[in-house]
């Protein structure tokens, strides 16, 4: 390791703020569906996700994944993961 490297839990890495907030609900109500390739786009109500830098974060931040296996390119329903349903728990208990 360099030092440049991320440590500790992908909820604690992660950049969460009031978009990646809004993108995390999204995923929560079944409203996301991410498409399966190393780079995930993230598409909310059938529209390609306006911040598609953020989506590949919460994917490789482990706060959102693909529910099932897909083909290359796919589009698949996203899901929370453990981490990203704790992103949004600690949040609103912030905001609370």
């Amino acid at each position: 390791m360099n030092g440049n490297e991320k440590t500790g839990s992908p909820a604690a890495c992660a950049v969460v703020n009031h978009r990646t907030l809004a993108m995390l609900r999204a995923v929560g109500a079944d409203r996301a569906r991410v498409s399966c390739s190393s780079e995930p786009d993230l598409f909310i109500d059938g529209l390609s996700c306006g911040d598609q830098f953020a989506a590949h974060a919460l994917a490789h931040e482990g706060l959102v994944r693909a529910a099932r296996p897909g083909r290359l390119g796919e589009l698949v329903p996203a899901v929370l993961t453990t981490a990203g349903r704790a992103a949004l728990t600690t949040d609103h208990q912030r905001a609370a």
